[in-house]
């Protein structure tokens, strides 16, 4: 076993979190089980490039149970719990590459690290790990059966490479499944985004004009939670359906260029590039807020915000770093006399697991349950497998959201006879 971790001796607290979610985790735990009896996964080696958290523990603790070597790296940057990995290394013998703020070198060696280990299988998160794979590990492709996605990023990445002919591994699309999408996305991030702004700023939500960059899946979810606290949400779009959808919603939908300057709290959850910039910064009021919850810190311009602020102080709070635009600068506060603050928060990186602890465990109980069953169906299925990107097959979620139900002590109808009689019928009608 090998890893990189920021200190052993954490793991005492790690342990604690790990067994704390997987308490929440009920559908996960009940592969788990069938994987340690069964062993679908023997044989084979697994990378992992996810966000380093307790939820995850119990997925790559799943992938071992299932009889495979595992190493597990991390997807971002600010997302480790060092704790977390500290007690993977020690307590589970999971071979891990994560520490909290590591740079961009030590970032991209533990990537390294992952394709280094000749996986059979690799999971992602924003294809970091895929992109390395099809640019400097060319070779190790061949070794590897294929891959799971769990962001809409790295899907969008993926699907790019299979456009353009040169996807060299076929990819399961586990971000593409409703019992990901639907969930992990919408109520997921839409809890722990808001948590994390909380936790990184202590803004009270109520009576907030909040900008809400993006209206899919994520963006639903925190503009419907962030009004549910009494914010006026404002959402941004470039999709004419979802903007028409999100003003059916009984949200503000309007350009950019004219929220910026009402706008006190700024979200960004799009997967796409500086979708906030220079020109919206200097609209902005005094003491706006800007953050993102789309996974890569490319959403908000950030070099180009340094490059119009007169001073940037790091760090005047944990996690947020004070943008100084206009005025003159002063020895003393307000530091910038005339001219206006802009906030940055988690140097523009995923908000939620950067200033919080990311997704509840029991919203991820179904993504990595969809992450598991994706991984056993590519092993029992990969000689049928192209380089392509696959959704997830359909009684794989239906079996998930079966199990979480009952695990919510919720049951529903069931057709009768006649009922399906009907629904495969063309005959009757009125």
């Amino acid at each position: 076993m090998k890893y990189d971790i920021r200190n052993i001796k954490f793991a005492k607290e790690g342990k604690k979190r790990i067994e704390w979610a997987e308490r929440d985790m009920p559908v996960l735990n009940l592969i788990k089980e069938r994987f340690k009896k069964e062993k679908p996964l023997r044989g084979k080696r697994v990378s992992a490039c996810l966000h380093v958290t307790a939820e995850t523990a119990n997925l790559v603790r799943t992938m071992k149970e299932g009889g495979a070597e595992v190493l597990l790296c991390a997807s971002n940057p600010l997302s480790t719990q060092d704790d977390v990995a500290a007690s993977l290394a020690k307590d589970y013998g999971i071979n891990v590459f994560a520490i909290h703020g590591e740079d961009k070198k030590s970032y991209y060696n533990h990537l390294k690290a992952a394709l280094d280990f000749k996986p059979n299988v690799t999971m992602d998160d924003g294809a970091d790990l895929l992109h390395l794979l099809h640019t400097e590990y060319k070779e190790v492709a061949k070794n590897i059966i294929g891959s799971m996605e769990e962001t809409t990023t790295g899907v969008i990445r993926l699907k790019a490479l299979e456009n353009e002919g040169r996807l060299n591994v076929p990819i399961i699309a586990v971000n593409d499944a409703k019992t990901k999408n639907m969930f992990d996305n919408r109520y997921g991030t839409g809890q722990s985004t808001l948590d994390g702004i909380i936790r990184a700023t202590d803004m009270l939500i109520a009576g907030k004009n909040i900008v809400v960059v993006g209206y899919g899946w994520c963006g639903r979810g925190f503009a419907t939670r962030a009004r549910g606290m009494g914010a006026k949400v404002i959402v941004t779009e470039v999709d004419h359906i979802k903007a028409l959808e999100a003003a059916m919603d009984g949200f503000s939908v309007m350009p950019m260029r004219e929220a910026a300057k009402i706008g006190d709290l700024f979200c960004t959850l799009t997967g796409d590039i500086h979708v906030i910039r220079k020109e919206h910064f200097r609209k902005m009021r005094d003491g706006a807020v800007v953050c993102n919850s789309g996974h890569f810190d490319v959403e908000i311009d950030i070099k180009g915000l340094k490059k119009i602020a007169k001073s940037v102080r790091k760090n005047v709070r944990n996690n947020v770093d004070e943008y100084m635009i206009g005025g003159k600068k002063s020895p003393q506060p307000p530091f910038n006399k005339g001219g206006k603050r802009v906030y940055v928060l988690a140097e523009g990186r995923l908000i939620n697991l950067a200033a919080a602890e990311g997704h509840p465990a029991s919203v991820m109980d179904m993504s990595f349950s969809t992450q598991s069953l994706a991984t056993e169906y590519v092993v029992k299925n990969y000689k049928k497998l192209k380089n392509k990107v696959y959704d997830v097959p359909e009684n794989i979620e239906n079996w998930i959201a079966k199990l979480k139900l009952k695990s919510m002590n919720i049951n529903i109808d069931k057709l009768t006879p006649e009922q399906r009689r009907y629904l495969k019928s063309w005959e009757l009608g009125t």
